[in-house]
């Protein structure tokens, strides 16, 4: 089988496809967020600082939560801690970090604008980006194919024996799909609450990347892979409560009122 190309030489340099495939897609999705929040009347000049703090904080999370559940990998070896081209991002772990600082950063530059109306500029934007980077970027790395199958859909990945599902091309499908939803919800004025697509967006995206991880990718005795398919559940616990609450908001006022 033919060895899978990972990365490029220009002269003395190596370029790694997967670092570049994130790259752009997190170039994408910064143009398409500021557009997002321009269009919802936010303020976009200090957007720039804020991207870049949100991506930092995402891949030390990511990084972070992939050595500590893979410990016995990375223990005794701190050059293998910066080594993001042989792959090792755990999405949960930059989402845990991202949002803090997100929060803090969306108060701090827009405290006069409400939180929800933030995250529904946002929301779609980043799962568009999301879908783009699973795409250009863990579909190119080394062991970014899921279960090892016998299908005609098996694709090689570096650094994994046989042919693999390609989980970053299905989860780049799922969540463009998502991304199409959730435009149409706001098309529909189904939104006209805030939060409903932050909400519907953290409930979707949720559950399928937890039954993604157990179906497609987990190891059911791997806690990096429990983890992951608890924090989806919570994710999407969270939206559905959100959600509950700003649908509950929207009722008018009269169907409260006792009837006389």
């Amino acid at each position: 089988m033919a060895s899978v190309i990972t990365s490029f030489h220009i002269g003395p340099l190596v370029f790694h496809i997967y670092g570049f495939g994130l790259a752009v897609a997190a170039y994408v999705c910064y143009l398409y967020s500021r557009r997002r929040l321009q269009r919802s009347g936010f303020d976009v000049q200090p957007f720039a600082k804020f991207a870049v703090a949100l991506i930092v904080a995402g891949l030390i999370g990511a990084r972070l939560a992939h050595i500590a559940t893979n410990w016995s990998y990375y223990a005794g070896h701190p050059v293998r801690w910066i080594e993001l081209w042989q792959g090792g991002l755990a999405s949960f772990g930059g989402i845990a970090l991202a949002i803090p600082v997100g929060v803090f950063l969306q108060r701090h530059w827009w405290p006069a604008s409400s939180l929800a109306r933030f995250t529904d500029a946002m929301v779609p934007a980043l799962i568009a980006g999301w879908a783009l980077g699973r795409v250009l970027g863990p579909q190119f790395m080394v062991g970014g194919g899921g279960h090892l199958t016998h299908q005609w859909f098996g694709l090689p990945y570096a650094g994994q024996v046989g042919r693999r599902v390609p989980v970053p091309l299905i989860q780049g499908a799922e969540d463009g799909l998502l991304w199409l939803a959730l435009l149409a919800i706001q098309r529909r004025g189904a939104a006209s609450r805030a939060g409903v697509i932050t909400g519907a967006g953290m409930i979707v995206w949720g559950l399928v990347r937890a039954l993604d991880e157990r179906l497609l990718l987990g190891e059911q005795s791997h806690s990096g892979s429990l983890g992951v398919q608890i924090a989806g559940l919570v994710l999407a616990a969270c939206g559905a409560v959100l959600l509950a609450h700003q649908l509950r908001a929207r009722q008018p006022q009269a169907t409260r009122e006792p009837v006389s």
